[in-house]
């Protein structure tokens, strides 16, 4: 499921995309302002290394995670 965006109207939360959620389904609703508890500077930071990432991984800069585990595996036998 992915997530659901709403609005704040005369104080209450408006969902205006259909969901296919049953009815009588509770969702967890949490505002995207400063729910991460980061400072813009960091906020930008934590963006240019995801990019960072990004570009890594289209450039073929990446390793498989199975194979990183079984290395530290091997190393703490």
């Amino acid at each position: 499921m992915n997530s659901l965006m709403a609005k704040v109207r005369n104080g209450r939360l408006v969902v205006d995309t259909p969901t296919d959620l049953p009815e009588g389904a509770e969702v967890e609703l949490v505002p995207i302002d400063g729910w991460d508890g980061l400072d813009d500077d960091e906020r930008e930071r934590l963006h240019a290394s995801i990019e960072r990432g990004l570009d890594d991984l289209e450039a073929g800069r990446t390793v498989p995670a199975a194979e990183v585990l079984r290395e530290l595996r091997q190393r703490h036998k």
